[in-house]
């Protein structure tokens, strides 16, 4: 099993100078660090949650082509990336604090989503250059008694909705992949 998930992602971004202010104060704002490339071979702007400890990292480079993307559309390509937040207060003070403070359009106000994990608290909203969707999170490592039981009450009122389903909703989901020796 792998102990960690995406090594980084870029995106091509709309007005590379305006984004860069942007994204610099909203993950300066979060604690993360920064790097660019110097400009060497390419250009690009970094920013890690965990410097020097290399886990993942976003990058950002300018867009030859393209329009504002406009989430709702769900166009090809990616939806969302959501950060990982230290604590449900971090959500509501990043909300507050930078969010609302610095106009951005919040599309989901902080709030939690049972439907998703025991104890899942996020707010979503949009880059205001590009258009790139965010969404900061938060889920503890042990959830609540309560909220593991709000989780389990969603689940099952879906789990009503589908008669099809032999199983509950939270081993139905589960989906088994082909290992590599299998695909050997």
């Amino acid at each position: 099993m792998r102990f960690k998930g995406v090594h980084h992602i870029e995106f091509s971004v709309l007005n590379y100078e305006e984004s860069i202010r942007f994204f610099d104060q909203m993950f300066g704002w979060l604690g993360y660090r920064s790097f660019w490339t110097l400009d060497i071979g390419y250009r690009s702007t970094y920013y890690m949650a965990r410097f020097p400890f290399f886990h993942s990292y976003i990058g950002i480079q300018p867009a030859k082509t393209g329009n504002r993307l406009v989430h709702v559309d769900r166009t090809t390509g990616v939806h969302h990336i959501a950060l990982w937040a230290r604590n449900r207060k971090e959500v509501d003070d990043f909300h507050m604090e930078f969010l609302l403070k610095n106009n951005i359009a919040v599309t989901n106000p902080p709030s939690e989503y049972p439907i998703y994990t025991p104890g899942y608290y996020a707010v979503f909203f949009n880059d205001p250059i590009t258009g790139i969707h965010f969404e900061l999170s938060h889920t503890p490592m042990l959830p609540s008694l309560s909220s593991y039981l709000a989780w389990i009450r969603v689940l099952k009122n879906i789990w009503r909705k589908h008669p099809e389903w032999k199983a509950p909703p939270w081993k139905e989901s589960m989906r088994k992949l082909p290992s590599r020796h299998e695909q050997a």
